[in-house]
């Protein structure tokens, strides 16, 4: 497998870390053992993680305000394809990459695909783009593209999305995420049932297009560009979508696609009742869709989330497997840095539910016991699992402390000499 950091330098990274690292483990692994609960056990779950990363994350990010380019950020896929190569091999927690065409589009599937493996990562859900006019378009998506009034633009969305799903199938992928911005601004701008009909319509036409073994994944956003009225702008609009289309088309939670304060933890939980979550695009927020870095501004709705997706787990076991991938924008840090945190974040609430006793909790549920049920997940929550995941990436050949190990290859600086500016380069598109 080919390597963007040199091997013996993660090695001598790790090397002067391992002993406070065995002390922190012994430790933690008395405490666990009180609770009857065996760290080697966790540690072997830990390594069995994957989220994915997005090739639009590890490029710098913006606002509708400006964007500030970072030193030495890819301008292409194959350069996003070394980024995303070291992010794994730092944490070895990210075996998979999530394309966005037309961004990522190439000639020849195959040899990206080749690339790719050399790496040692695979593809994940493939996503499509009707979101924004691109260069050389014949029609215009400002009034909506699935959704449009125009057949003809119709018809252009649908085209790109099946498109991408060839593009996905030459790759290896076995999912679309839809995600689109039509809607309203204004009240009266368009008959909100009609947008609706008009979307399924649509839907109906890409979703004949899927592979037999591939999933559609319904994305929904509460607001933005459409301000007034999103065509599909919430989980109760994709639930209803995704079951009048069939079995092949599930819902997609964003964390940050929701009003301030939903109570998202039970969003998944009916999602997963009713057969119908396949997935998750994962960062956090503080008042709207800030696509801020995974556990940085509310750990506790991360984790609870995690605690329903183990008590689905349970529930339904095998047959229950969501896609889980990040979906950020890095505006201010450094895309691998932060893509780096963020997959160890959700690995660690991850870790963090398993901690979790799920017969012991409903005894205490089914008792009325509502202080003790409340504090059973506390102590899960409040439990410091660092050991875990730090022991997970040395035995998996990864770096105990990933953001130092990267700062002190100096990766960056080098991709800063090796990759100059260039006009009209796609980085990231997140803008």
């Amino acid at each position: 497998m080919n390597t963007m950091i040199d091997s013996g330098l993660v090695a001598e990274h790790n090397a002067k870390l391992q002993s406070n690292l065995d002390a922190d483990y012994a430790a933690l692994a008395g405490v666990l053992e009180r609770r009857g609960q065996d760290i080697e056990k966790l540690t072997a779950l830990a390594q069995t993680f994957a989220v994915a990363v997005p090739t639009w994350g590890a490029g710098t990010g913006g606002t509708r305000f400006a964007r500030f380019p970072g030193v030495g950020e890819p301008r292409n896929i194959f350069e996003k394809l070394e980024d995303c190569a070291v992010i794994n091999q730092l944490t070895r927690a990210t075996p998979a990459v999530s394309p966005h065409f037309p961004w990522d589009k190439v000639s020849d599937t195959a040899a990206l695909r080749e690339i790719a493996e050399g790496y040692g990562l695979g593809f994940d859900a493939v996503n499509s783009n009707t979101f924004q006019d691109q260069l050389g378009q014949t029609h215009t998506y400002k009034h909506g593209s699935l959704t449009s009034q125009s057949a003809a633009v119709r018809a252009q969305a649908v085209e790109h999305n099946i498109e991408c799903i060839e593009l996905g199938r030459a790759l290896g992928s076995k999912a679309l995420t839809v995600w689109v911005g039509d809607g309203a601004n204004f009240p009266g701008q368009h008959n909100l049932r009609g947008a609706l009909e008009r979307y399924l319509d649509s839907m109906r036409d890409i979703y004949g297009a899927l592979p037999a073994d591939w999933n559609i994944f319904i994305e929904h956003k509460l607001f933005e560009p459409a301000f007034y009225a999103t065509t599909i702008a919430d989980w109760g609009t994709s639930f209803a979508c995704a079951t009048t289309l069939g079995p092949k088309a599930k819902c997609l939670v964003d964390l940050g696609h929701h009003a301030p304060n939903t109570n998202i933890e039970m969003i998944v939980a009916r999602l997963a009742q009713f057969g119908k979550l396949g997935g998750f695009h994962f960062n956090d927020s503080k008042y709207g869709d800030d696509d801020l870095d995974s556990g940085s501004i509310n750990p506790f709705q991360l984790f609870l989330v995690f605690n329903e997706l183990a008590d689905a787990a349970e529930r339904e076991g095998s047959t229950f497997n969501p896609a889980y991938m990040l979906d950020q924008s890095h505006n201010v840090t450094d895309p691998i840095e932060s893509l780096m945190s963020s997959a160890v974040e959700v690995q660690r609430a991850f870790i963090q539910s398993a901690l979790v006793d799920r017969a012991g909790l409903r005894h205490l549920q089914e008792s009325n016991d509502v202080h003790a049920s409340a504090q059973a997940l506390k102590q899960a929550f409040r439990t410091d699992v660092s050991a875990i995941l730090a022991m997970a990436r040395l035995r998996s050949g990864a770096a105990i402390d990933p953001v130092a190990c990267y700062r002190s290859t100096g990766y960056r600086e080098a991709r800063g000499v090796a990759r100059p500016p260039k006009a009209g380069a796609s980085s990231s598109g997140i803008v």
